[in-house]
């Protein structure tokens, strides 16, 4: 009879999701494996496939964030650049899921669809209460800059941006998400 240790499904399958995250925040999506997924948690690759399916659908479990943006409606126009900027550092330093799906974006269309229903689902709503006008296109705009910034910080360490503090970065950028959330639209 095996000596192996019982396995707690849930708890498997909990440690292949930490595992899948940490590989494909650290590795890309192209260059994490199932197999190195389940060597980090020490189960067979055909238990991943049993419980998410693909690489595909793990990644997409995996990749789950949420942005939680605060109800901006009560905010001043001048400090809304600051209470999203202040929301976007704590995902872009504390969640590893994002980091990963940011990476994967710029070469799987599934992660460029996450990170795009991340803007549509979370954070375009909570703009449109803010916004003058036209609040898809500025939530658009908004998530450019920041998934831009996002991109020059931590993926390509660009120094210029990456080695500013927070309260250095976001005077910054204060004045471009103030246009591009505020600002006139020419004709």
């Amino acid at each position: 009879m095996g000596t192996g240790r019982l396995r707690n499904a849930p708890q498997t399958r909990a440690d292949i999701l930490d595992a899948a995250r940490r590989r494909f925040g650290a590795e890309g999506y192209q260059r994490t494996t199932l197999r190195a997924v389940a060597g980090d948690v020490g189960v067979d690759p055909a238990l991943i496939i049993r419980y998410f399916g693909s690489k595909q659908e793990l990644f997409a479990e995996a990749a789950e964030f949420r942005v939680d943006i605060p109800d901006l409606s009560a905010v001043d126009a001048d400090d809304v650049a600051d209470a999203l900027l202040s929301r976007f550092f704590a995902v872009w330093e504390q969640d590893t899921t994002f980091l990963a799906l940011l990476r994967a974006a710029m070469t799987s269309e599934s992660a460029a669809e996450t990170m795009r229903q991340v803007f549509v689902t979370q954070v375009a709503p909570a703009l449109a209460a803010v916004t003058p006008d036209h609040p898809a296109q500025r939530a658009g705009l908004l998530g450019a800059f920041v998934i831009g910034l996002a991109t020059t910080r931590y993926v390509l360490g660009n120094p210029g941006v990456a080695t500013l503090g927070h309260d250095e970065l976001i005077r910054f950028a204060r004045p471009v998400i103030r246009q591009l959330l505020f600002g006139p639209v020419s004709d």
